[in-house]
């Protein structure tokens, strides 16, 4: 009964984070600004922000 929300967010957080890290990528090796003011701070952040997602989702799958 527990498992299909763990499921269900473990793939959404993993399938978020996949995606924010791969398009943070793409533009950072583009040399196009990864946030409005194109800090590398705003890069760091997303990057961060991507790994952690990645991290929660399968960390979910794998309790599930």
């Amino acid at each position: 009964m527990e498992s299909t929300p763990s499921l269900f967010a473990g793939t959404v957080f993993a399938l978020f984070g996949a995606a924010l890290l791969v398009w943070a990528g793409a533009r950072t090796a583009r040399r196009a600004p990864v946030t409005q003011g194109g800090s590398a701070a705003g890069a760091a952040l997303t990057t961060l922000i991507g790994t952690l997602s990645l991290v929660t989702g399968v960390w979910c799958l794998v309790q599930a």
